[in-house]
């Protein structure tokens, strides 16, 4: 593989990056607006919205897993000039972008019922109850939309699907400066309005998405009548489900982390939600790379063009880490000044600050091995690397993370120290891996 057979897929994987990676980080922009508006009512508050995000989290991750794979079928189709069949994968998945947008709203009720048992702080859960609802009820229409999103990036429109997430994210910030501190006759409803503005937000950003699609000229292609075909629907759980556990595997165990931290109080609880939501929007890059070299990689197969396989994938790990690098520099040096643009309290900016230095480590280890694994689902290995993912995050990453905050004496920060080993060795074990695969497909 030549440098120049990688340069020049570069500019085709970041025509794809930079609207997927703003597409992620406008959906993870709710939650960090409502953090920042959230701040000024205190501790309690702030980590509430902390850990609810960090639990919603793991459904919001599960669910894109999930469905990320229409994108991979329709790239697949697009790449290979099978148009007539996008529209049947899309009515499908938009089936299924339902069906597993209900089955995420009820498994934030169970998470529920047995979060109390879990030594979190008992203010901060007295405060959640109406909040957690409602970001439970906002995961059906957040299922659908990324149906639209993951169908507008396969077929090469990129900024459409990313147009609709920043409608949810600037409809929220009004919403929320309404319902949170009150205007007018409207009521002072703190947290519980900041649940019902992100609950408004993207329900009305998919009623525009969805009126787009259903009578824009430029989508009648799309939207040609197929019928609902159990074969089809099944297919794509079929093929999307180990990734569905592989985002679980991961935000979950950053959910545990989360956990671990609430055992040190609230005000730690709070220093990693500030450093969390800045950590969140990051995490978008590597996930949109992974994203981006997937349609990339589905798009070359549907070609017949194993040959681009390897070059493609060397692309998006440039990318990432060029990118990434310097976001860790950033972390690294000025951590704590970024913490007090959210927060004004010192003892939360010191903890934020700590976990940021952690974080700038992670970034790289982060992209190099999100990026491979984003170009393993392009060609539709998807259960091997979960495997990889549940050992990393719950079998290295974890425990190390325990030793590290409580007999290492490292404390929040240490939590998230044991995730760098964690995500290196995956990173290593993620490149033998598609080395072998390309090999197979008849890659150079």
């Amino acid at each position: 593989m030549q440098v120049s057979q990688i340069r020049a897929e570069v500019p085709g994987i970041l025509r794809l990056v930079v609207p997927i990676v703003a597409g992620l980080a406008a959906s993870t922009l709710i939650g960090v607006t409502d953090s920042l508006m959230l701040a000024p009512l205190g501790v309690v508050p702030l980590a509430a919205a902390g850990l609810t995000g960090s639990v919603s989290l793991i459904v919001f991750a599960a669910i894109y897993g999930l469905l990320s794979a229409l994108s991979v079928r329709i790239g697949r189709a697009y790449g290979a000039g099978r148009a007539r069949a996008i529209p049947t994968i899309l009515r499908n998945g938009l089936a299924l972008g339902l069906l597993t947008g209900l089955a995420g709203a009820a498994v934030m009720g169970l998470v529920w019922l047995i979060l109390p048992a879990l030594g979190q702080p008992a203010a901060v859960l007295a405060a959640m109850p109406a909040y957690w609802a409602l970001m439970a009820a906002m995961v059906v229409p957040f299922a659908v939309l990324t149906v639209f999103k993951s169908a507008f990036e396969a077929v090469g429109r990129p900024w459409l699907g990313t147009a609709f997430a920043f409608v949810a994210v600037g409809l929220n910030v009004p919403l929320n400066y309404a319902l949170i501190w009150g205007i007018g006759p409207l009521p002072m409803l703190g947290l519980t309005g900041a649940g019902i503005a992100s609950l408004l937000a993207e329900s009305l950003a998919l009623a525009l998405a969805w009126a787009f699609w259903a009578r824009a000229g430029s989508m009648r292609r799309l939207r040609l009548r197929r019928p609902l075909a159990r074969a089809e629907i099944v297919a794509a759980l079929r093929e999307g489900a180990p990734l569905g556990l592989l985002y679980v595997a991961e935000t979950g165990a950053m959910t545990i982390a989360t956990l671990m931290i609430g055992v040190f109080g609230a005000v730690a609880l709070a220093g990693n939600q500030v450093a969390f939501s800045v950590g969140s929007l990051l995490y978008m890059v590597p996930l949109g790379v992974a994203g981006a070299v997937a349609i990339r990689v589905a798009q070359a197969q549907g070609a017949g063009q194993a040959q681009a396989l390897r070059p493609i994938a060397g692309a998006a790990v440039l990318v990432a880490t060029v990118w990434l690098s310097l976001a860790a520099l950033a972390l690294g040096l000025f951590g704590a000044r970024i913490a007090a643009l959210i927060t004004d309290q010192p003892e939360v900016i010191a903890v934020a600050a700590a976990i940021f230095a952690v974080f700038a480590l992670m970034q790289v280890m982060d992209g190099v091995q999100s990026t491979l694994l984003g170009a393993l689902r392009g060609m539709s290995d998807t259960a091997w690397p979960a495997v990889v993912s549940l050992i990393a995050y719950w079998v290295v990453a974890l425990p190390l993370g325990w030793l590290l905050a409580h007999p290492g004496g490292f404390g929040p920060a240490g939590v998230w120290g044991g995730f760098v080993l964690g995500l290196g060795g995956a990173a290593t074990a993620l490149a033998w891996r598609f080395r072998r695969q390309t090999a197979l497909a008849g890659g150079p």
